[in-house]
């Protein structure tokens, strides 16, 4: 692949600066995250090991805009395009403006364009002769957790869910920066039409968070109404990673999910006669503890794998006794035996202690969603990284273990498509190098350092697209 000629170097060294920046001034190398420990974490570290991250940092946006020139000139519309997003975010299987708004963007770059597929996703195609077929995804959906980031742009937006609560909606988890870089590469890709062949795919894909939206979009026919991709492609914002840094993982890279909810059956009365009921609550409270025995002693502890209770519900009161319990956990793994063995095991365990409680009725078992492991094809990681290091240098990309949470884009690889899921650092490295620990994913503070965060991540994109599109296959006129 041929580097386009630079536009312009910038040598640029960011500040530090102890107060949160405007919206529409340049973001502090400090970003978001902390703004008010700015000048501690200098403080709490060697002068010289500041500066030479600071260094490393200044480096990478050297490389990115040497290659990848044309994200310079797009920051302006693509911060604007986030801030919008992060804005007005939309719950799962409801992201109408957020589709309406990218379907309008890409139309206007010559995408054919489909919207309502799996509900609220919607597929944009460029054909530029022949050649491969790639797909690159992004996610629409956000998140019901009140942003306390701070920001000038927080979302405010409140909503009814599935169950019509009212909740608070916020993009707690990226997404907003993911369909900005997407929308960037797009741009960028139309630009360089002249220099690749083949056809660009692009999905936004709803409800990612219940991981739901892509078996949507399949049972839709996404690869069967449009042309079945020959390469799929994602990123995903990373907090432990430093921003504008590449991480990557071949073979299984993100676990499987299962989100299960149960309701234990007692029978209810006065709290100060219990010999006249059936405790759920306890019935509930031995289970838990009985099912955090799974893992620890049901299972090859050398096999990765998690549950989590998240939720008990039950009673309204502290002078009675309630005739039902409701429990929501999430159970995480790599392996499929060990998959079925724990649901297996979770359902064991609570009806054993419905049946020492002599309930009434046995506990109701619901699997809601559910997603395989995300298993990044190893041939086609190694391609993208070696493109991606010849680009942007050594030192942008870096392999990273795989991780416990999961991602329904495992689902594209299942259908039968050379997959990859990379990750973008997203934390000012200074933060990261202080030891102090940034807000996580889905943490109502969470917000990625933008800069560099968004441009590494729209060079990173263009970058893998022009190496599976960027040469002519044999034969072609």
């Amino acid at each position: 692949m041929k580097r386009s000629p630079a536009i312009r170097k910038t040598s640029a060294v960011p500040t530090c600066s102890t107060e949160r920046v405007r919206a529409s001034q340049e973001p502090s190398f400090i970003g978001p995250l902390y703004p008010q420990r700015a000048g501690r974490h200098l403080t709490r570290m060697p002068f010289s090991l500041a500066l030479l991250l600071i260094m490393l940092t200044s480096t990478a946006v050297r490389a990115q805009a040497q290659a990848v020139p044309e994200v310079t000139a797009l920051e302006p519309e693509l911060e604007a395009l986030y801030r919008n997003l992060h804005e007005h975010p939309e719950l799962a299987f409801h992201e109408e403006r957020t589709a309406e708004t990218l379907a309008k963007l890409v139309r206007e770059l010559g995408f054919e364009v489909t919207t309502g597929v799996g509900g609220t996703g919607l597929v944009a195609i460029l054909h530029n002769g022949s050649g491969p077929t790639v797909m690159l995804r992004t996610e629409l959906d956000a998140l019901p957790i009140e942003e306390k980031t701070g920001l000038p742009f927080a979302s405010k937006v409140s909503t009814r869910n599935a169950a019509g609560m009212v909740v608070p909606v916020a993009h707690a988890c990226g997404h907003d920066l993911h369909m900005a870089g997407w929308f960037g590469a797009a741009k960028i890709m139309v630009q360089r039409r002249g220099a690749w062949h083949g056809t660009l795919m692009l999905v936004g894909q709803p409800a990612e968070e219940p991981t739901a939206g892509a078996s949507a979009m399949l049972a839709d026919g996404l690869f069967t109404r449009f042309p079945k991709p020959d390469y799929a492609l994602s990123m995903h914002d990373e907090p432990s990673l430093p921003s504008g840094q590449i991480g990557f993982h071949a073979g299984l890279f993100r676990a499987s999910l299962d989100s299960v909810d149960v309701a234990i059956f007692g029978r209810g009365g006065h709290g100060a006669r219990p010999q006249n009921t059936v405790d759920p609550v306890v019935i509930a409270a031995r289970a838990v503890l009985g099912i955090q025995t799974i893992v620890s002693r049901e299972t090859d502890p050398l096999s990765p794998k998690v549950v989590t209770i998240g939720s008990i519900h039950g009673g309204t009161g502290g002078n009675t006794i309630p005739d039902e319990v409701r429990l929501q956990m999430s159970v995480r793994t790599y392996d499929s035996k060990v998959r079925e063995q724990i649901l297996a095991s979770i359902k064991r365990q609570v009806e054993a202690e419905a049946r020492a409680a002599d309930a009434p009725t046995m506990p109701s078992f619901k699997v809601v969603g559910g997603t395989d492991p995300v298993y990044n094809d190893p041939v086609l990681v190694s391609r993208l990284v070696s493109a991606l290091r010849r680009e942007l240098g050594t030192d942008a990309v870096r392999e990273m273990p795989a991780k416990m949470t999961s991602e329904d884009f495992s689902q594209y690889g299942r259908a039968g498509v050379s997959a990859v899921l990379l990750h973008i650092g997203a934390v000012n490295p200074v933060i990261l190098a202080s030891g102090t620990k940034p807000p996580d994913l889905h943490s109502p503070f969470w917000a990625p350092e933008l800069k560099p965060t968004l441009g590494a991540l729209v060079s990173a994109e263009v970058i893998m697209l022009m190496e599976l599109l960027g040469t002519r296959p044999p034969g072609a006129p």
